[in-house]
C-alpha cells in the first residue's frame, strides 16, 4: 500500500518537474556565458532575480529534483 502511494507521488513529482523545466526561459548568453565576458551580471535585475518568477521557478526546480531523487532512492531500497 505504501509503495503504491509513493509511486503515485513519484509520478506526480516527475511530471511537475518536467512542466517546471519546460516553463523556464532558456539562457541566451551564447559564447559570452562560457568565457564570463558578459557584464550583464551586475544589473539590478540580476541582483533581485531570486524574488522574481524566474527565481521561484529555479527554487521549485531544485525542490522537485531533490524530491524525485529521494523518492527514487526510497522506492528502490527493497531491490538491494
Amino acid at each position: 500500500m505504501l509503495r503504491t502511494v509513493l509511486t503515485i507521488i513519484f509520478i506526480i513529482v516527475c511530471i511537475a518537474l518536467c512542466v517546471i523545466i519546460l516553463a523556464q526561459k532558456g539562457r541566451d548568453q551564447g559564447i559570452g556565458g562560457l568565457t564570463g565576458s558578459s557584464s550583464s551580471g551586475d544589473t539590478y535585475w540580476s541582483k533581485n532575480k531570486g524574488r522574481s518568477r524566474e527565481g521561484m521557478m529555479i527554487l521549485l526546480t531544485r525542490i522537485f529534483a531533490v524530491a524525485a531523487i529521494v523518492l527514487a532512492a526510497v522506492l528502490n531500497i527493497s531491490k538491494f
